[in-house]
């Protein structure tokens, strides 16, 4: 089982750059379903999400050329069923994003309730609403989501919570459907925008992304197109903690400043310094970390995204930082791991407190999720001594070359081989 070994207390310096954004590359690649001709996707970021739901795809019937490894070729026209097979699907989270796509080609479709990092009960009641409404019907067997339609057809669909993967799902439904559909407290984040845009590339008509009302003009048919990946709104965030975590001076660069304000807002008021330039940020912080409340929002807020990665910056802040989970009901699984470098973190429901003390000490760690092992990773930079970070399958998922990314800017980070384990054992024997 391999882990992250990180030496602490190297301030970083330098320059990264930033890959495609994971959360639209996993909405996109489904999407790629209702095409009728090759897609090709550039900037797609080189991580083990966007290999399985590629996978997911081949064994659909698509085929998947790799032209270099941040592009891919997909020909979705040998697609030739509604089901999703349940070993790979389970997974990934964003693996529910098949039902809206092969919904909308085959009027039927069969995918299992989504895996991914866990939270929290992740609903789907917001996206079954939205099928039902454009004239599918929705049932679960045996742990798969069942749908069935003899024609979509446009709807009025109101959200009844701001809901990220409802929106998407009812997007990828309502392209081909007839008629118009008009989505209302629709979520507004980057990549919902960036799903858009690449939709209407193939022929689709949306519009009103990026705003709380979108509306999807249905059309018969859409083409292939060739299409870019917008930045890494989380990943861009994820580096400018970490250069405010260490005390450095980093340019961030391929990033939209505009998607990140929120981020450099908090940061601004932890004692850092954020210069925005057209596509890059520089962070550098030399004063002492300052303490602040934090709630996580839908988009334009403050992302939920990040606040693992920022909250631990507050465990060395001097004083008392209040920090709010407004968006998940079980985020704070983290803080145990925290709390074995020597933080002083109390939990109650979706709030944190985060009492500051002098510094972190290096322990043995675990990523429990995804945002969370990036998290962990900042806190290691942090620490006094080695922290040795495990389970970084989760932290891979959506951080392409992170070990290379960190190490170029003067981390002592390392990945190691560890002893396989009893599970491994047998499948390799």
């Amino acid at each position: 089982m391999d882990k992250f070994q990180i030496r602490g207390g190297n301030r970083l310096f330098g320059e990264i750059s930033i890959g495609g954004a994971k959360n639209a590359a996993v909405a996109i690649i489904p999407a790629t379903i209702l095409a009728g001709d090759v897609c090709r996707l550039e900037n797609l970021p080189n991580i083990s999400d966007v290999s399985v739901i590629s996978r997911i795809l081949v064994e659909m019937g698509a085929k998947v050329t790799r032209i270099n490894k941040n592009t891919v070729e997909i020909d979705p026209r040998g697609i030739n069923t509604s089901v999703a097979e349940y070993d790979i699907v389970k997974s990934m989270r964003a693996s529910y994003y098949l039902l809206g796509a092969l919904l909308g080609r085959f009027n039927r479709a069969k995918v299992p309730m989504p895996g991914g990092c866990y939270f929290g009960v992740r609903p789907i009641d917001q996206h079954l609403k939205g099928f039902e409404a454009l004239g599918a019907t929705a049932t679960v067997e045996n742990g798969m989501i069942c749908l069935e339609t003899d024609n979509l057809a446009g709807s009025n669909i109101y959200l009844d919570v701001v809901s990220v993967g409802a929106t998407i799902n009812i997007m990828l439904a309502a392209v081909k459907a007839k008629g118009v559909t008009v989505i209302e407290n629709a979520a507004r984040e980057p990549h919902i925008v960036d799903l858009a845009n690449f939709l209407n590339s193939l022929g689709a008509d949306v519009r009103g992304a990026g705003t709380n009302v979108i509306k999807v003009y249905g059309v018969e048919q859409l083409h292939g197109a060739t299409y870019s990946i917008i930045p890494d709104q989380i990943e861009a965030g994820t580096y400018m903690a970490a250069a405010a975590a260490s005390g450095g001076d980093v340019l961030i660069t391929n990033v939209t400043p505009k998607h990140l304000q929120s981020i450099t807002a908090k940061l601004v008021e932890m004692g850092a310094e954020v210069i925005e330039g057209d596509d890059s940020v520089r962070v550098r912080r030399e004063r002492p970390i300052r303490r602040c409340n934090m709630k996580t929002m839908p988009h334009p807020g403050l992302p939920t995204d990040m606040q693992p990665q920022l909250a631990v910056l507050l465990s060395v802040a001097d004083g008392t930082s209040v920090v709010t989970e407004g968006v998940w009901d079980n985020r704070f699984q983290y803080v145990d791991e925290l709390r074995k470098m020597g933080a002083e973190v109390s939990v109650d429901g979706k709030v944190a407190v985060f009492q500051g003390v002098p510094t972190l000490k290096g322990a043995p760690v675990r990523a429990t999720d995804l945002r969370a092992g990036a998290a962990m990773v900042i806190a290691a930079l942090m620490a006094d001594g080695v922290t040795e970070v495990e389970d970084i399958h989760y932290i891979e998922r959506g951080y392409e070359d992170i070990v290379g990314k960190l190490a170029g800017v003067g981390a002592d980070i390392h990945r190691i081989s560890g002893a396989p384990t009893d599970q491994e054992e047998k499948i390799t024997g």
